[in-house]
């Protein structure tokens, strides 16, 4: 392209922070001064209107303000500004101004100043027409031929052209197949509009066609138009450009003055007033505005385009004459005379750089001083590398632009929940099943070792427990360790099922403030802390027989369960502490029974996902007891089988709930689509001039509606169910992995990657289940680390899409398979090796 750049004459920057967009740009002689001079007219999104009438700054001149005649605030957003003789009672040029719900027209005139600051300009409101639709554009022009006026058609963002004969609405009209609005251009020497659909194609509709039309008031929902109720719309011509238009500008002076000027994403278009097509030019850039102005030569129209890349273009029809860089991308531009040049071209960009500038060169003095050949002395050259390598490395270390790695401490975030409930539960359910429902009081304090900004606090526990406020904003902390905040909030249940996790999550977002990063750089910190059992249950009398039983191993004799659990002891003949029991709020119970003769707890409940928590609690109660007594090879266990058939039964509850939300969200659809058809025809019915008997219509739309509500209902209850079998399954899952772990003697690692196999979801949505995500984890171990040998890993690579599975019989069949292998001495691991069985005995797993 071309090494020229656009001169700049005039330049100033609008407001700050303001946004400006194609229609935000008019110019012409607004005050009507006769000088023939134009002005410079901007509106903005921010609602600020300004006129400048620019002139070139002096060397002695400091400040540009002189230019600006006019700046008023008009607090609604300016779409589009257009000059034009728009006052019935006047011939003069006036200011329209189309806000999103208002359409204004303003008279601007000027005063001789009696004192040195210059001439003063009003802005005067002559009338304005308020919107019932929210408009997009507007386009102005004799409609209907006539003489020393100018009418306005603004188009609503719904697809209605809204047509004003200056101070009276006239009428308003529905564009066919309307979907998006675009540009809207007049067309006096056919009298038509034209505008670029949402179909990608150009359509011209006569003025006259669109005023004896369905009147917009009376127009049908839908296709179906009575034929009394005036003549359809129809366009004159339509043309199909098969992209989208950005503009359209249809010149008024001659020999152009019959072409239409079309902006399109990749191509520009000049068409006949008939739709055909003059010429066409293809674009190798992204344009974002254009204007067609005239030229010297006859038969020929020049036209300016600006792109993304920061030129101006200058076309004569289809050949490049000029290209010239700009400062900005424009988003309009416009040319103008002023008193000293005539044809500036003025450009606006979205920013609020408004430009006038001139296309040339201008002479540069500046020549380049001769280089001096010197010798290169390579051992100089080799000791300043390693000067500026060192001086670059220490950089680096020290740079301050992101936080240190030594500073990933400087807010510290302390949990602490209460040892007691509290006096007065903060639940919003104050009873259970008959049970007073508790809450615990939960305290969180962060603690600054600098300066942090607009910390903000997030809590979030796993539903169905609730807390009293999830979010804090905290006041700004200050650096030196003793700067902190505190906050208080309740826990409690909020449901009418056990959690599957009685832990939390304090999460505390801020800002960092750097030297060369003042604002802050974005930075979470994170905390966990644990809600005590006794917020969801309670001491109970112990159960003999219970549905579901498991058993935990232990090395070490026996101890007194009241030792363990002194919240749970409760006065009774059980003096040597072999037997407690634990009664959730929800209802169910779950009992622990210590052996006599053996080292062995057995843990019974009649629901097998209830037993989780409890076994949990014992389990890391049993390593505090021994911890605390010295004991360091203190290791429980479990001898098996895995009860894989009862994991099952809740596996297959909740997948018969995601089978029951798809059937209901069919059965809604269908419903929905009976329900609108019936109501269609009803509406048709009752539009139609000439009675028809309603053949029972209305009854069907009842029972309909009655099917439609009932299916609604049903669905949300099914909803709930779903959520409450989720947490079921998420308990049971826990259970199956502890009791894995146990028994095979898991690490910590090897743990991790079972629970990330089997738990990848906190919850199901619509495009991704439990199921599916836990049959495809379970097949990439089988195929992976749990593999027989490394030539079924290497075959069985396979990606497939995950979607909701016909039935759970394979998801079953692999978890088995998993639990097998585990049993057989295979490794959890996220390595592509496979892993050697080592041949152990093991129980069999009982499926």
């Amino acid at each position: 392209m071309s090494l020229f750049k656009a001169r700049d004459w005039w330049a100033t920057v609008l407001g700050e922070g303001e946004e400006f967009d194609q229609g935000c740009l008019c110019v012409g002689d607004v005050d009507n001064s006769g000088t023939g001079l134009d002005k410079i007219v901007v509106g903005s999104y921010m609602g600020m209107l300004r006129i400048f009438l620019p002139h070139p700054s002096k060397p002695s001149e400091v400040s540009e303000a002189d230019a600006q005649l006019l700046e008023v605030h008009l607090r609604d957003p300016i779409i589009q500004v257009e000059l034009g003789k728009f006052v019935s009672c006047s011939e003069l040029l006036h200011l329209a101004v189309l806000h999103p719900r208002k359409l204004s027209v303003y008279a601007v005139s000027g005063m001789a100043g009696n004192v040195e600051h210059g001439d003063q300009y009003q802005l005067r409101l002559v009338y304005e027409h308020n919107l019932q639709r929210t408009a997009c554009n507007m386009t102005y022009g004799p409609f209907g031929g006539v003489t020393g006026h100018h009418f306005i058609c603004i188009q609503s963002m719904d697809g209605m052209l809204m047509f004003f004969e200056q101070e009276s609405y006239a009428f308003g009209r529905f564009l066919p197949g309307f979907l998006l609005p675009g540009p809207l251009c007049y067309c006096a020497h056919t009298d038509t509009f034209i505008t670029v659909s949402s179909a990608r194609q150009v359509e011209s509709y006569r003025y006259e066609t669109l005023a004896v039309a369905t009147d917009a008031d009376t127009r049908q929902e839908g296709e179906q138009q009575s034929k009394s109720a005036g003549k359809r719309l129809q366009a004159d011509w339509t043309l199909i450009l098969g992209e989208g238009a950005l503009d359209i500008v249809i010149p008024s002076f001659s020999p152009s003055a019959h072409s239409i000027f079309v902006l399109g994403e990749r191509n520009l278009y000049c068409l006949k007033d008939n739709g055909q097509i003059r010429f066409m030019k293809k674009l190798e850039y992204n344009s974002s505005c254009f204007l067609p102005y005239a030229a010297v030569g006859e038969g020929t129209t020049n036209v300016l385009m600006a792109n993304y890349n920061n030129m101006l273009l200058v076309y004569q029809d289809v050949t490049l004459k000029w290209a010239a860089q700009l400062s900005c991308v424009p988003v309009a531009v416009r040319v103008a005379n002023f008193q000293e040049l005539k044809g500036l071209v003025v450009t606006l960009s979205s920013e609020g750089h408004l430009q006038c500038s001139y296309m040339g060169t201008d002479p540069s003095f500046f020549t380049a001083p001769k280089v001096e050949a010197r010798e290169v002395n390579y051992e100089e050259v080799d000791t300043e590398m390693r000067t500026l390598q060192k001086i670059i490395r220490e950089t680096t270390k020290t740079q301050d632009i992101l936080p240190r790695a030594d500073m990933e401490d400087e807010l510290i975030i302390t949990a602490s929940v209460s040892t007691d409930l509290d006096a007065v539960s903060q639940a919003l359910l104050p009873e259970i099943n008959g049970a007073t429902v508790p809450s615990v009081t939960v305290q969180i304090k962060v603690k600054s070792r600098s300066v942090v900004q607009n910390p903000k606090m997030t809590v979030c526990v796993q539903p169905p427990l609730a807390v009293s406020q999830d979010q804090f904003g905290l006041d700004s902390l200050g650096g030196g360790g003793g700067s902190q905040a505190v906050v208080t909030f309740s826990a409690y249940l909020n449901g009418l099922y056990p959690p599957a996790d009685l832990t939390g999550d304090v999460a505390v977002s801020y800002s960092s403030p750097t030297e060369l990063n003042p604002a802050g750089v974005p930075r979470v910190t994170q905390c966990k802390f644990s809600l005590p059992l006794r917020l969801v249950c309670s001491p109970a009398a112990p159960l003999k027989n219970a549905k579901y039983k498991i058993t935990v191993d232990t090395n070490k004799p026996p101890v007194n369960l009241h030792q363990v659990f002194p919240d749970f002891a409760v006065k009774s003949d059980d003096k040597e502490g072999g037997a407690l029991a634990f009664r959730f709020i929800t209802g169910s119970s779950v009992s622990v029974l210590a052996s006599k003769s053996s080292q062995r707890y057995r843990i019974q409940s009649e629901s097998f996902e209830d037993m989780w928590l409890i076994a949990k609690e014992l389990v890391q109660r049993f390593d505090g007891h021994f911890a605390k007594q010295g004991v360091k090879d203190f290791r429980n266990s479990f001898a098996g089988p895995i009860p894989l058939s009862e994991y099952f039964e809740i596996v297959e509850l909740h997948f018969e709930l995601r089978v029951n939300a798809e059937k209901y969200q069919d059965l809604l659809s269908e419903r929905a689509v009976q329900f609108r058809a019936i109501q269609r025809r009803l509406l048709t019915r009752f539009k139609d001039k000439t009675p028809a008997p309603l053949q029972n219509l209305d009854t069907l739309l009842e029972g309909t509606y009655r099917q439609v509500i009932a299916l609604a209902d049903a669905a949300e209850e099914n909803r709930a169910n779903l959520h409450q079998a989720f947490a079921s399954l998420r308990s049971a899952t826990h259970l199956v992995i502890m009791l894995v772990s146990l028994w095979q003697g898991l690490g910590i690692d090897q743990t991790a990657i079972l629970e990330a196999t089997l738990l990848p979801l906190l919850q199901d949505t619509p495009q991704l289940g439990w199921e599916e995500s836990v049959d495809a984890a379970v097949s990439h171990l089988l195929r992976t680390c749990l593999s027989r040998s490394s030539k079924d890993q290497a075959t069985s690579l396979t990606t497939e899409q995950l979607s909701m599975p016909k039935d759970t019989a394979r998801l079953k069949k692999h978890i088995t398979l998993l639990c097998d292998r585990l049993g057989k001495g295979g490794r959890l691991s996220l390595t592509s090796e496979a892993n050697v069985p080592t041949p152990v005995m093991m129980p069999a797993v009982r499926a």
